[in-house]
């Protein structure tokens, strides 16, 4: 028989995620600030949980997918809140995206509720959370990880086990600051060449045709090419995650020049009124900085 399994946070990721989790067969139970969001999950049968407390006391697996760590904090520690009802016999799996220290410090506010804990952060977006493609950083006890696949690939297609505890978030830091950089890159590029007469349909052709080609490029360029930008991942969360990096970063004393400009350029983004949109509207910021 399949664990009983609680979803808190249904946005752009946590709602196709849990959605994934029913059709697999697991009997599930969700909760979201915004009741609203819940609706279309309980028509599929999911139960609908009154707080974070309830449906804590509804499941042996919960599971958190939020923008950052002050939901979070408020999801476990808040009124009502989850941790209220979490014990021995039961797992909590963080899969927002957080940094590391956070990861490890909220471990040792969970120790005493004897929780077993595992950080698991996807690599992934909207579309990739729709298929049931993610990517699964798992980070924790090893044997807790494996016994969780089954889970797992219910929202994703492979896991791939980071380490211990704190790790699974340390590698969401690493494919973030990554990905922020790649698409970065990719709109400073594409700005450069239109400046200097480059028709965009040659450039992605020329993109796409060597050694330089990515998944991540095909895709983004539908968004330059069409000039909208519909959140699968909002820039303004990679603003967030960028700055989690540079913390993490000072903390290591890792050098990250690249990953500072990345923050002044995604904040100038959130600061223009673009933060709702997808990671690919820094591409306004640089035709913003532009001046044309």
């Amino acid at each position: 028989m399949k664990p009983k399994v609680g979803f808190m946070g249904l946005g752009i990721m946590g709602a196709p995620m849990a959605a994934n989790i029913l059709k697999a067969g697991y009997p599930l139970t969700i909760y979201n600030r915004t009741l609203a969001k819940a609706e279309p999950l309980a028509k599929l049968g999911a139960k609908v949980a009154a707080s974070p407390k309830a449906l804590a006391q509804d499941s042996q697996i919960i599971i958190a997918m939020v923008t950052g760590p002050e939901a979070l904090y408020e999801l476990l520690f808040g009124p009502e809140g989850a941790a209220a009802a979490f014990g021995p016999e039961q797992v909590f799996i963080n899969m927002s995206s957080v940094s590391p220290s956070f990861t490890l410090e909220l471990g040792k506010e969970l120790a005493p509720t004897a929780i077993r804990f595992v950080d698991a952060p996807v690599s992934g977006t909207k579309k990739p959370a729709e298929d049931a493609q993610l990517v699964i950083l798992a980070g924790g006890n090893q044997k807790r990880v494996e016994e969780l696949e089954p889970l797992f690939l219910t929202m994703g297609k492979k896991v791939i086990y980071c380490g211990k505890t704190g790790q699974g978030s340390m590698m969401k830091m690493f494919i973030n600051l990554l990905l922020g950089l790649m698409m970065e890159g990719f709109a400073e590029s594409v700005n450069f060449g239109r400046l200097g007469g480059l028709n965009l349909e040659t450039m992605l052709e020329v993109v796409s045709s060597g050694a330089m080609n990515a998944p991540m490029f095909q895709v983004k360029a539908t968004n330059i090419r069409n000039k909208t930008y519909p959140a699968s991942f909002p820039l303004k969360h990679l603003a967030k995650d960028a700055k989690f990096v540079l913390d993490t970063a000072y903390e290591l004393g890792a050098p990250v020049p690249a990953g500072q400009m990345l923050l002044h350029l995604y904040r100038l983004g959130v600061a223009q009124g673009w933060g709702d949109e997808d990671i690919s509207a820094v591409m306004k910021v640089m035709e913003h900085l532009s001046g044309k």
